[in-house]
């Protein structure tokens, strides 16, 4: 020890709290910088394969929105366009409902590095709980 005695003790024990205190903040921003490159590749993911979806079922809509057009033409084809707007439209206002609770997350963006950072409070304050200061 360069300084012996109580100051050098408590110099000691200062630089490994701060030693540790920065090991801690690094892994926990480690941690942030994790989660959000995964929330961003799911967001990215889910935008690609949600576009190419709607490209096809559109085509796929407008082909048999034709077919039933086409047999319906002499004695209901009112009624043959109401129908298939309505229909259309309760499955776009259904749709739309799951993609937005497909969307919201349950733990939210950062939610393991608040869990963690909350587990690392709880065990500070159980320390200091049993006389350390």
């Amino acid at each position: 020890m360069p300084y012996p005695g109580p100051l050098g003790a408590l110099s000691v024990s200062l630089s490994r709290l701060l030693a540790t205190a920065l090991d801690l903040i690094r892994v926990r921003l480690a941690l942030i910088g994790t989660e959000f490159e995964l929330a961003a590749h799911r967001l990215f993911d889910g935008l690609f394969w949600g576009s190419v979806a709607l490209m096809l079922v559109g085509f796929g809509i407008a082909f048999l929105s034709g077919l039933v057009m086409m047999l319906c033409w002499d004695n209901y084809r009112l009624t043959s366009v109401a129908a298939l707007s309505a229909c259309y439209l309760g499955a776009g206002a259904l749709l739309l409902r799951k993609a937005r609770a497909q969307l919201v997350s349950v733990t939210g963006v950062f939610g393991l590095s608040i869990g963690e950072l909350q587990q690392d409070s709880k065990s500070m304050s159980k320390e200091n709980g049993h006389g350390l200061p």
